[in-house]
């Protein structure tokens, strides 16, 4: 129940942020909203743990790790994804994020030569294709067209926001082996996700310097309100209750909900902003659930037929 309830959570917040990532979007420079997020997230987190008296001691090797962690989760993985939305759609965007399932199964072999289910495999390779579906319309749009109206393939610029956003895909799967490798040496996440947080605002600010980002704000109740969505259930609630659930169930497993929560921003999109259901997305969303099912739905072995019973075992 722990489980289902963690991934749950992460599903529902990071299916939801989209909202407020959108309304974070204007006047106020990207660099600079991320620097916000983060900063107002580390405050949360170390203040709560302080006054709780929960914040665990932690050795320099640790702290290392922990300025890992904040480069690739809390800094470059965003400032990647932000910057590729200026060369493509956020549809592709998430598409290329799906593949955290993929890398994860890869860096889990690498750094911890864990050998992946065959039933996480199908039901991440459905999962991709039911996002791919959902997204085909944005996908589309992404490639270059001639002068004749004909599709000419992809152009620079696309490839370069693919690029960053595979970089920024990797970067947050090698922030979760960091995560893994925290929980296996006992270290609490919170603990370890506000220092990672603290490396990561130390982070931004050296890029935002470098870039002479000036540090705008905007007191619009719009900014404000999703700026607080973001730092806190975003970020404090939804980063500890993903990161808790990869040292519970496996960075590969609890990677799904990266493919999971672009169907809930479609679903919660159709309330909001009257998104059109087609045959091929409906399609696409089934694939989602059904990759989900095959991946985390137990049945008795004995009661499942010849090559089913592998992907049980």
């Amino acid at each position: 129940m722990v489980n289902t309830g963690l991934y749950l959570l992460t599903v529902l917040i990071w299916g939801t942020t989209w909202i407020a990532i959108k309304l974070q979007l204007g006047e106020v420079a990207v660099q600079a909203s991320i620097l916000y997020r983060f900063s107002l997230a580390a405050l949360v987190l170390f203040a709560v743990l302080l006054l709780s008296r929960r914040l665990q001691k932690i050795e320099r090797s640790d702290h290392l790790f922990c300025f890992i962690q904040g480069c690739c989760l809390f800094c470059f993985n965003f400032f990647c994804f932000y910057t590729a939305t200026g060369y493509i759609s956020s549809g592709l965007a998430s598409v290329i994020f799906s593949m955290a399932t993929v890398m994860n199964v890869i860096n889990n072999r690498i750094w911890f030569g864990k050998k992946p289910e065959l039933r996480t495999l199908l039901g991440s390779a459905l999962g991709l294709a039911g996002v791919a579906a959902l997204f085909w319309p944005e996908l589309a749009i992404d490639s270059a067209v001639g002068d004749d109206g004909a599709s000419t393939g992809l152009d620079t610029g696309v490839l370069f926001g693919m690029g960053l956003s595979l970089l920024g895909t990797w970067l947050f799967s090698s922030g979760n082996m960091v995560s893994v490798r925290h929980q296996q040496k006992g270290l609490k996440t919170p603990t370890t996700n506000a220092w990672s947080m603290f490396y990561g605002v130390l982070m931004m600010s050296v890029i935002i310097m470098l870039q002479g980002v000036p540090l705008s704000f905007s007191w619009e109740s719009s900014y404000i309100g999703s700026l607080l969505y973001l730092a806190i259930p975003g970020t404090v609630i939804g980063f500890t209750a993903y990161l808790s659930l990869v040292g519970r169930i496996g960075a590969d497993k609890a990677a799904y909900s990266t493919v999971l929560f672009p169907a809930v921003a479609l679903t919660i999109s159709t309330f909001y902003e009257g998104y059109q259901w087609t045959e091929l997305s409906l399609i696409g969303f089934g694939l989602v659930v059904l990759g989900n099912v095959m991946i985390f739905a137990r049945w008795p072995v004995s009661k499942l037929p010849g090559v089913l019973r592998r992907l049980q075992a």
